[in-house]
């Protein structure tokens, strides 16, 4: 049987649920999700190979208005991953008006002349169906899209149907990764993404949007089955560290166990996670630190 292959960028604006929708297509979490916007920072690729097909899924950060030197480098990983792939699968939320974000998509499909899926998540919020097929109608006036799928991340409800849409986009030539590879991403980012993702679920608002994570050190014990892990927050205010500390280093303790449970999922061993704060003012804006967390400096012009 003749392998087939296709990459996908995932796009749409923030809060969507592309990353949602990866994680349910994957079947296992490798993007952390949380009800903030602007939740994913980097592309992060992720594999499904299913028989004889093998999709590479490109996760991008959602489209909005840069206001700093990180939001440069997400608004340039869109762009650049949109212009590299085989097709593109645009995720819009059920049950609301086109954005200018949208209409940039679909104005930017037109350019490259690139086969791209609308995937409508969040459908199981919507109960009135009219509103649906009402805003199916107008999605499509913006695209010829090979298909259009409602689905729903949280329940998984059309998700295998748009999978199946995305496998017609495939093309015969082999497959790019290995059959058991599930993301491109290093075990010491997946940890860091996990721990950044209960600052965002557990704190306010501009708090995480203002911290990073750098795992420090990573390490398995000898005998196995015990990672030894070290691991940075970086925050831009005082203020801001004695929030995340929290009384007694209450908050602190919620994040590290809440990232502890997850980690052992991922990894299938135990965690043994030590979590420190340090302020890094205005770290956003600054070239040096955005480098020594693994963006591209290339990418802040």
């Amino acid at each position: 049987m003749e392998q087939r292959s296709a990459f996908i960028a995932i796009v749409g604006r923030p809060n969507v649920g592309k990353s949602s929708l990866l994680n349910r297509m994957l079947g296992q979490k490798i993007a952390i999700v949380s009800s903030k916007p602007q939740t994913t920072r980097t592309r992060i690729m992720g594999v499904l190979t299913e028989k004889d097909t093998q999709l590479v899924f490109i996760d991008t950060p959602g489209l909005h208005k840069p206001r700093n030197d990180l939001d440069k480098y997400m608004l340039r990983s869109v762009n650049e991953s949109v212009a590299g792939v085989d097709a593109c699968l645009l995720v819009v939320e059920a049950g609301r008006n086109i954005t200018e974000g949208e209409r940039m998509f679909a104005e930017k499909f037109k350019a490259l002349d690139i086969p791209a899926v609308l995937a409508i998540n969040k459908t199981d919020t919507i109960k009135d169906k009219t509103i649906l097929a009402a805003q199916i109608a107008e999605l499509s006036k913006l695209y010829p899209f090979s298909a259009v799928v409602p689905c729903s991340a949280e329940n998984g409800g059309g998700v295998e149907e748009l999978k199946q849409e995305l496998r017609a986009l495939s093309s015969e030539g082999g497959f790019m990764f290995d059959e058991n590879t599930l993301t491109d991403q290093p075990e010491r980012v997946i940890a860091a993404e996990i721990i950044r993702e209960k600052l965002l679920r557990l704190l306010e608002k501009e708090i995480p949007h203002g911290s990073a994570v750098f795992v420090e050190k990573m390490k398995e014990r000898e005998n196995g089955g015990i990672i030894d892990m070290d691991a940075a927050i970086y925050c831009e205010k005082s203020s801001h560290k004695g929030i995340i500390i929290g009384k007694g280093g209450s908050m602190l303790k919620k994040i590290g166990s809440y990232a502890r449970q997850d980690m052992e999922k991922f990894f299938g061993c135990k965690i043994n996670l030590q979590l420190w704060v340090k302020v890094k003012e205005d770290w956003r804006n600054r070239e040096s630190v955005l480098r020594s967390l693994g963006y591209d400096s290339s990418d802040f012009d």
